[in-house]
């Protein structure tokens, strides 16, 4: 598939070297540039992200940059590869860091240009429970009892305010920092309208539930942001638990053929179905 996309755009791919491969593959090429290799019949979502690409960094906030000299997407076998320039030599961004890049972002009018989705924290979790191989039927019938029980509690909470863009998937590692010392957002294939809460759970779960946030840097978070601590809002335990079930959802599907993943799932389905103590301890896949 990167061999014939490579062909269409005339990239060279001599020496590419697999970043990562969830729920997109990404390749580190030659002359800086990466391949992102989108899921099937996601080329619309694609197209969206290299838009959304050109307006955060034209609306003030770095952001990882398309390769403008090479045709975005190209399709093959109906997934997109789009093209991008690498970010040498980053690191994650510290807690501050991250809670002012949010403050910037769900300051930001919508864009104009194009239309961004509302989020939808549920979207194909129910088929990755019903449809997992590695689950016995006592894990499956729990695992799809709590997602009817999440669902319902999310639909109870009272709207949003101020619904505003959000990243969508807003950790440490999709803002990293470059040599220049300046913050660059990535991951963009989430960016939507939705709850501000929803980027601030997940630095607020990791501070809760798996102390894997200092108290002083989580501080600095909430200060960056402005002072707003989702863990003291009435429904933070709600897309906390919801949170969490995203995270045991990858770990399941991530098991056919990985007995590493596998144990990974049983044990975040055990921490969830309360069978282990908080603070928990997940290896990341």
């Amino acid at each position: 598939m990167l061999a014939k996309a490579a062909e269409v755009s005339g990239v060279d791919l001599r020496g590419a070297e697999l970043i990562r491969d969830g729920s997109h593959a990404i390749y580190r090429l030659a002359d800086d540039i990466v391949a992102r290799i989108g899921q099937a019949g996601s080329i619309d979502d694609a197209q969206r992200e290299l838009r959304i690409s050109h307006w955060l960094n034209a609306s003030g906030i770095p952001t990882v940059e398309a390769e403008t000299s090479l045709t975005q997407p190209v399709i093959v076998a109906d997934r997109p590869v789009t093209w991008w320039r690498l970010i040498p030599d980053h690191r994650p961004s510290t807690p501050s860091e991250l809670g002012a890049m949010l403050r910037m972002l769900h300051a930001l009018p919508p864009p104009t240009e194009f239309e961004l989705p509302a989020y939808d924290p549920f979207t194909g979790l129910e088929e990755r429970i019903d449809t997992a191989v590695m689950l016995d039927q006592d894990d499956r019938t729990w695992l799809l009892q709590h997602y009817s029980r999440l669902r319902a509690e999310y639909e109870t909470l009272p709207k949003a305010l101020m619904p505003c863009v959000i990243h969508g998937d807003a950790w440490q590692g999709n803002l990293v920092v470059p040599p220049s010392g300046i913050p660059t957002a990535l991951d963009l294939d989430k960016m939507s309208i939705g709850r501000p809460e929803w980027d601030l759970i997940q630095l607020g779960v990791d501070y809760t539930d798996f102390s894997r946030v200092p108290d002083g840097d989580y501080r600095s978070f909430v200060e960056a942001y402005g002072g707003y601590d989702v863990t003291e809002w009435p429904g933070f335990r709600v897309l906390a638990d919801i949170q969490e079930l995203r995270w045991v959802a990858f770990a399941v599907a991530q098991s056919a053929g990985n007995d590493i993943a596998a144990r990974q799932a049983k044990h975040r389905i055990a921490c969830l179905r309360g069978q282990v103590p908080r603070p928990w301890r997940w290896e990341a896949l």
